[in-house]
């Protein structure tokens, strides 16, 4: 994937690697995306950065209190997260942008040990119903509950899991949805809000 480039970044050299996880170790809230854009985290290394998602994300992250700046464009951006760190189901950039479920599977240990890593987590936002499945299988609460009890996924969808862990569900901010306003800013900023205020609860 790094070696097909788009034209406005032919004098980048593709970090093309897998990209790992952003963000605040002691972060109580986590966000799980779907995997590293070709042209956006593949390009720069660090998860939603370069690309159209986000700076839908960074810019809603800064308004709400876990970023200190609207934008992400590379990985010496002087970006910093607070309370708050960034993973995402597989960790390289998949062929059409949808990874395979043997590429998901073969993911899940880095997600279960990123969690592992994150003592603090109380909420978490699934972008995405791949991401909110991901997060739902690295933390073994798919296997805990049956298809009828586990947290369904819908845009602005809520669930407490019995170790106190909230689960937000939000439409991921692909092209796909936002260009098509199937997600909105109004209705995207709603998901952050609902994770400050919980946070801020706390």
């Amino acid at each position: 994937m790094a070696r097909e480039k788009k034209r406005a970044f032919r004098d980048w050299e593709y970090w093309g690697r897998p990209v790992p996880g952003f963000g605040d170790s002691e972060g109580r809230l986590l966000l799980v995306g779907l995997a590293p854009a070709a042209h956006g985290a593949n390009r720069t290394g660090r998860m939603f950065t370069g690309d159209s998602s986000g700076s839908w994300l960074y810019e809603a992250l800064h308004k709400f209190g876990f970023a200190n700046q609207p934008n992400s464009l590379s990985r010496d951006d002087g970006l910093r997260l607070t309370d708050c760190y960034i993973a995402a189901a597989a960790r390289c950039a998949p062929p059409a942008n949808k990874p395979t479920p043997a590429e998901l599977d073969t993911c899940r240990p880095y997600l279960e040990a990123e969690l592992r890593l994150l003592p603090r987590l109380r909420v978490v936002v699934g972008l995405g119903r791949v991401g909110h499945e991901a997060w739902l299988k690295a933390s073994g609460w798919w296997a805990r509950r049956s298809p009828r009890d586990r947290p369904h996924f819908a845009h602005g969808a809520e669930a407490t899991l019995p170790d106190g862990v909230t689960l937000l569900a939000s439409y991921h901010p692909s092209r796909q949805n936002t260009n098509t306003g199937k997600l909105t800013r109004r209705r995207w900023e709603a998901v952050f809000r609902r994770a400050r205020d919980l946070l801020d609860r706390l």
